[in-house]
């Protein structure tokens, strides 16, 4: 069971093949489309409309993965965390139909499932992190998660949803996430578009702006910054998983865009600019937990 889950959550992707250069006007130019490994375009029909053999999987794989979560960063590191009531009190009390999108800073391959280990403990509150029907909806990479049938549909009844990178805002995944929050899902996505192994201040992607654009009811947007899982999963060989490492995690308050998005749609402007709008929001506010939580983490490591 250890190498068949490292190799679907934790085995690095092979590098995408070289693409031969181009010549246009006697230079020779290198081409670089979207690599595609494998056809996921069969994935999207079985997310929109699961069917019963999916749901029953879907159960089998979240409460594998979510159990074996908590006890890689609850139960073998050392994690402190700060206002994880905001995301639970979303998850069980906001009202039916209600939207929730969370967002959070990508440091390691293990950020997602990982995260979501640290929801309640009690007992009653396991289906938080074990349950299909309360879990995040998710998107993953698909040169990394869906290279093949197997890995495919292990990630698919995981609630991920292959995403091109590169592919732009337009594109299957961030179709699908628009109709799950329509559905009053819970989505998170990785604003940063990748794992930032440099930690440097990246744009984020206005996939994030698009999706909130085009949800007709505004979502609830819980901002999530995490320091030191690329700790626990490092970012280089050798690739395993450690213990005994302190992470701290850190929930910001819901991010409040109505005054945003009622400017938007009283004064309309055209979709990118609204997108670029509230991706740069969104931004700000993520730098501002951010700095709150390192100073969070610098007090941990001291003490």
């Amino acid at each position: 069971m250890s190498s068949f889950l490292f190799n679907l959550l934790l085995k690095p992707a092979a590098p995408p093949p070289a693409v031969p250069p181009t010549v246009v006007g006697g230079a020779a130019t290198v081409q670089q489309p979207p690599y595609v490994p494998y056809n996921i375009d069969w994935i999207f029909p079985r997310l929109r409309r699961p069917n019963r053999l999916w749901h029953i999987a879907s159960t089998g794989v979240i409460g594998l993965v979510g159990f074996f979560s908590k006890i890689v960063i609850v139960w073998l590191n050392k994690a402190r965390v700060h206002n994880i009531e905001v995301l639970e009190n979303a998850l069980e009390h906001r009202p039916k139909g209600k939207p929730l999108l969370t967002v959070s800073n990508h440091h390691s391959c293990f950020d997602d499932p990982g995260i979501w280990g640290l929801l309640d403990t009690r007992l009653l509150k396991l289906r938080n992190v074990c349950s299909k029907n309360v879990i995040r909806w998710s998107m993953a990479a698909h040169d990394i998660c869906f290279t093949n049938k197997a890995h495919s549909l292990f990630f698919m009844y995981g609630k991920c949803i292959p995403v091109v990178r590169g592919g732009g805002v337009y594109q299957p995944a961030v179709d699908l996430c628009i109709e799950k929050l329509k559905l009053g899902d819970w989505v998170h996505v990785f604003p940063e578009g990748k794992v930032n192994m440099t930690k440097e201040d990246l744009r984020f992607k206005w996939g994030v702006g698009r999706i909130v654009y085009e949800t007709p009811i505004l979502p609830i947007i819980i901002p999530i910054w995490h320091i030191g899982m690329d700790d626990v999963l490092p970012n280089e060989p050798p690739y395993y998983l450690r213990t005994g490492k302190k992470l701290t995690y850190n929930f910001g308050n819901p991010i409040d865009l109505s005054a945003l998005m009622e400017r938007l749609h009283s004064s309309p402007v055209n979709e990118e600019e609204a997108r670029k709008l509230i991706t740069d929001r969104i931004q700000e506010e993520m730098m501002v937990l951010k700095s709150e939580t390192e100073r969070l983490h610098s007090e941990y490591l001291k003490s």
